[in-house]
């Protein structure tokens, strides 16, 4: 059943990559939250609850946790989600661009927009002196900064503002931790830019072709349930038994984490056999043992700076 469903995600996934920009599909973005919940402090553990209580879909979130305290952690670990899922359809939320009169405003719920541009920083480089177009002027890095200025009580915003950033908060540190969430390639074949691997195709050890921001974004595999997301990150070999550097772990600025991002993708993602082009390649072995060591100590680092900027938001 879970091979079934795992290729449903990955069919659907395919049609839906092409309008919209995920980071490490709902399974990544909830283990990183679960991994970070564990070095949360009392305090910070308390006041994350009172906030994401505001958040219309909290009951959802909880729903079927067995205890209160359960149901604090579920909805932390879901929460992590909310970002990806206004962009569906039954949300109502709309479409907008990075150049509007609103990109980066925080006014907390009443913004009915998607934001997707506020999932990544696309730093341009080419390989080939193919020239590059600028970056958006509203991105992952501006919006970070904004929101976790804007957490702790002795900011002027609101309960409301505060929830929103929230959620958004616990999104986006997983989001900059993809390597292609990084970068714009631009290249004599793709003079456009890739949009962060949008535009290559590649064919991994399991046979079917995809973009390989997908492939990336995968790696932690399809959807989990809260329960199933705590399970997987603090099992023995999961992302919260990982050790990150605690040195890169103090590093509290998200442009910092985006550079870092960025110099991955150029070594890992972008490696051979990857093309300049658009042409389907398979994968070999190497880049997928390589793709994968990297994602997790990817989440490792971006759950303990997520712990680290909450318990410092909320002592």
């Amino acid at each position: 059943m879970r091979n079934i469903l795992a290729g449903l995600a990955a069919t659907l996934w395919m049609i839906f990559a092409v309008t919209t920009a995920h980071a490490w599909w709902d399974a990544g973005h909830m283990q990183i939250a679960a991994a970070a919940y564990k070095s949360l402090s009392p305090q910070a553990k308390e006041r994350v609850d009172v906030l994401l209580r505001l958040n219309p879909d909290y009951s959802k979130w909880t729903t079927g946790a067995p205890d209160e305290a359960t149901a604090r952690q579920w909805a932390f670990v879901h929460a992590a989600t909310w970002a990806d899922d206004i962009k569906m359809r039954s949300y109502g939320y709309a479409r907008d661009a990075a150049t509007s009169a609103t990109a980066g405003r925080n006014i907390g719920y009443a913004d009915r927009d998607q934001h997707d541009y506020w999932h990544y920083k696309d730093l341009p480089f080419s390989p080939d002196g193919t020239p590059l177009l600028p970056p958006n002027p509203v991105d992952a890095v501006t919006q970070l900064r904004l929101m976790i200025a804007a957490l702790p009580a002795a900011s002027a915003a609101s309960d409301d503002i505060r929830s929103y950033d929230l959620v958004w908060v616990l999104h986006i540190v997983g989001d900059v931790h993809q390597p292609l969430h990084a970068v714009a390639r631009f290249t004599r074949e793709l003079p456009v830019g890739d949009r962060g691997g949008n535009s290559e195709m590649v064919i991994p050890a399991t046979g079917e072709t995809i973009t390989l921001h997908a492939y990336w974004d995968r790696i932690f595999g399809g959807y989990f349930s809260p329960f199933g997301a705590v399970f997987e990150a603090t099992a023995q070999d999961g992302i919260g038994n990982l050790e990150a550097n605690p040195e890169l772990a103090k590093i509290g600025d998200p442009e910092r984490w985006i550079e870092e991002s960025a110099a991955l993708a150029k070594t890992y993602a972008y490696a051979a056999p990857v093309s300049n082009g658009s042409n389907a390649v398979p994968l070999t072995r190497e880049y997928e043992t390589n793709a994968r060591n990297i994602a997790r100590s990817q989440a490792a680092l971006a759950a303990a700076r997520l712990a680290n900027l909450l318990n410092a938001a909320f002592q």
